[in-house]
């Protein structure tokens, strides 16, 4: 398991064989000078001044060049990128980082990123989700733990952004790890464990309701998804709370730590990978964790909504109707449609009993959002135009991509009309709506479509993972749009 350290400048790598990692758009490593500390760390493996002119001149306008047998490698990220695209171009580098392969006998990774100030944060958590946490492989090599340093050589760069973005490495890295950890071994129980955790670490105020308190308190979405599982559903609620704050933000999390489709079952073929049905979760979780350690100023609050949805006799069945949070009757007609019934009991939580003004719902909701805004992108809904410009805004900044979602309960919610309860939690018919979309009303109608406040639902069914890995898609995102409210530079740009 490698450990990461981001560092301002270039400077001294522990003892132990190192390999060597130069990153940067081709532009900013044309102007680099062949000097100081760099010389000193390159010049075995690119050797003289002329020699380094010569090379990046030479390289594509992107891609990766070894160097000395595989222990140097120069990586060149694009300069240009169209406009639906990040202008950091993070993919490109994240693409071209997990390519990399460190020799068994390294012990230490020496990245230099020379950037400009505003692509450092998407670079750093772009190179932080290629060194994956979780492994149960048994060679020597896969259990090594690697030492791991980013030096980013940027003028406006601080020491304050540095500590800033090595907790936000490691924020990026638990979710993939959360994401990437199977049902057997991240069960509910662990999960919670896992959320207590982070709560007690950074000083928040930690609630748990679990089991049958679910139901006395009324959570039906959540308990009667979770209650077929081999261990009990659970909402868990960390508040960090700022006396004389003016904005209360609430981050709510789908955790389905397995999704077999319940009663409804998943195929052979659709649910192997379902156990980063928590990314939603795992990501909120994590964004606090990141936010509140670097001093967040305003009421932060992350609601996570964790169950397995598995196949028992007490398990949901369609035709079923349950009562949610909000009162309203929900008829079940799709068993696989889960995490918008728990995420409904999660939003609406946030908003009449911890009085945000202001909600965040993160789920790996729908196979359709792939569809709709492709592998890289999160799809987005809002209430608040201005809220989803600043989204897509925040997407381009930190790399976790967003594309918006159309937002017209007026035109779409009748697709979940019932004739025997408040709604259905899906429609199997014809539709007017995206399905994405009308998965987002669905969540959204608990809480009046989020009148008299903000909500933000965001569907990451696909940008969650990568080649069969947790991406850890969201904390870069959310210190992105929500940095403003600390004092760290790289955030206040």
């Amino acid at each position: 398991m490698a450990q990461i350290l981001v560092r301002n400048g270039i400077q001294a790598v522990g003892e132990g064989l190192t390999s060597v990692v130069i990153v940067g758009k081709k532009s900013v490593l044309q102007a680099v000078s062949f000097e100081g500390r760099f010389q000193e760390v390159a010049q075995k493996f690119v050797g003289d001044s002329s020699s380094w002119t010569s090379m990046v001149s030479r390289i594509n306008s992107s891609g990766r060049l070894p160097l000395h047998y595989e222990l140097a490698h120069l990586i060149a990220v694009p300069d240009t990128a169209s406009r639906g695209n990040t202008p950091t171009n993070s993919h490109a580098l994240f693409r071209d980082m997990r390519s990399v392969s460190y020799p068994s006998d390294v012990q230490n990774v020496h990245v230099v990123l020379f950037a400009e100030y505003s692509d450092v944060l998407a670079h750093v958590a772009a190179i932080a989700r290629t060194f994956c946490k979780f492994s149960m492989k048994t060679s020597a090599t896969e259990a090594r733990s690697l030492n791991v340093n980013i030096d980013v050589v940027c003028d406006q760069f601080t020491s304050q952004d540095a500590h800033f973005l090595t907790d936000l490495s490691e924020s990026v890295r638990e979710t993939a790890r959360l994401i990437d950890t199977p049902a057997n071994i991240l069960t509910t129980d662990a999960l919670v464990e896992e959320a207590v955790k982070v709560g007690h670490a950074v000083g928040a105020t930690v609630s748990v309701i679990r089991g049958e308190d679910l139901l006395t308190g009324g959570f039906g979405g959540i308990y009667h998804v979770g209650k077929a599982g081999p261990t009990p559903p659970a909402f868990v609620v960390l508040s960090h709370e700022v006396a004389g704050s003016t904005e209360n933000i609430a981050l709510v999390g789908k955790g389905v730590v397995y999704d077999t489709g319940g009663l409804q079952i998943k195929t052979k073929t659709g649910m192997p990978n379902m156990k980063r049905d928590m990314g939603g979760a795992a990501g909120m979780l994590e964004t606090f964790s990141a936010l509140v350690k670097n001093g967040f100023s305003q009421t932060l609050h992350v609601c996570l909504c964790i169950v397995e949805n598995n196949v028992s006799p007490i398990a949901n069945k369609p035709d079923d109707i349950i009562q949610m949070l909000s009162g309203k009757t929900v008829e079940i007609n799709n068993t696989d449609a889960e995490g918008r019934l728990i995420l409904a009991d999660g939003v609406f939580y946030a908003k009449e009993i911890l009085n945000a003004t202001t909600i965040f719902d993160m789920a790996t909701l729908t196979g359709a959002q792939a569809w709709l805004s492709g592998r890289m992108h999160g799809a987005a809904m809002t209430n608040d135009e201005e809220l989803e410009n600043a989204m897509v805004r925040a997407g381009k900044a930190s790399g976790d991509l967003v594309a918006p979602m159309l937002f017209a309960p007026d035109l779409f919610y009748a697709d979940l009309k019932s004739p025997i309860a408040d709604m259905r939690n899906s429609n199997l018919g014809k539709m007017e709506g995206p399905p994405s979309a009308v998965a987002g009303l669905f969540i959204g109608a608990h809480i009046n479509f989020g009148e008299g406040l903000r909500w933000v639902h965001l569907d990451i069914a696909a940008p969650a993972e990568c080649g069969d890995r947790g991406t850890g898609y969201g904390p870069a995102l959310f210190s992105s749009l929500l940095g403003k409210y600390t004092n760290v530079p790289i955030l206040n740009q």
